[in-house]
């Protein structure tokens, strides 16, 4: 493979944990709409197609779904600070890859505009090129259309371009681009449920971005750094 030259990242499960605060969101809109409120389990492995896409597979009903998203959206915005964490080595990678001169971008099924917002309160909008979501276009991923979209955001290239996730959703849109897909086990799936996935299969699987960013980039974490 050429050396890379850009990579697309995911948000949520890959560069942040943002789980309790979702959580609270889907809660607050079928609580509102009287509805049973979700098991965080089920919010945690359902996430990651889309808020309008994990609601209905959450409440079950296609009518329902327009109300409830425009709750959780709402509530969304009120409280996307709270709960909010960064997966273990992240700045530290972002950071080492910038300084490689790499192009990164985040790209995420999340609403673009909070996004920004998020990798703004965070501090590492400035290690990245941009961050694409939903309602930046019409497509979500894995619409090829979005993936397209990232890549020309970036001026990026298939030859040397890689999209490191999370997810199925992840693994689905790296295939839309004909992009080689790395897997991070700090999202909804584990390491064995990463590893099971073949058709298509990831390029590489590993626990954390620590791991990733050691074996694939060749960064050597600060001594400091607990690594787990």
């Amino acid at each position: 493979m050429p050396a890379i030259r850009t990579v697309l990242f995911d948000l949520d499960g890959t560069l942040i944990d943002h789980f309790q605060t979702i959580y609270r969101c889907y809660v607050y809109a079928q609580e509102q709409l009287g509805l049973p409120p979700a098991d965080y389990d089920k919010v945690r492995a359902t996430v990651g197609g889309s808020v309008p896409i994990t609601m209905e597979r959450l409440i079950g009903s296609k009518e329902l779904v327009e109300e409830a998203v425009r709750l959780f959206r709402a509530h969304f915005d009120e409280i996307m600070f709270e709960d909010l964490y960064l997966m273990p080595g992240v700045e530290w990678l972002l950071k080492a890859l910038h300084e490689k001169g790499i192009k990164q971008a985040v790209f995420t099924n999340k609403r673009g505009e909070p996004s920004r917002k998020i990798m703004t309160h965070l501090g590492l909008d400035k290690y990245l090129d941009a961050t694409i979501g939903t309602m930046d276009t019409e497509w979500k991923k894995p619409d090829p259309e979005f993936t397209r979209y990232a890549m020309e955001k970036v001026g990026a290239e298939v030859e040397t371009t890689i999209l490191i996730g999370d997810s199925p959703f992840d693994l689905a849109a790296a295939e839309a681009g004909a992009l080689p897909a790395y897997l991070v086990a700090t999202g909804s799936h584990s390491l064995d449920e990463l590893r099971a996935l073949t058709d298509p299969a990831p390029a590489g699987v590993y626990p954390d971005l620590v791991a990733l960013g050691q074996d694939l980039f060749n960064c050597e974490p600060p001594a400091s750094f607990a690594v787990n």
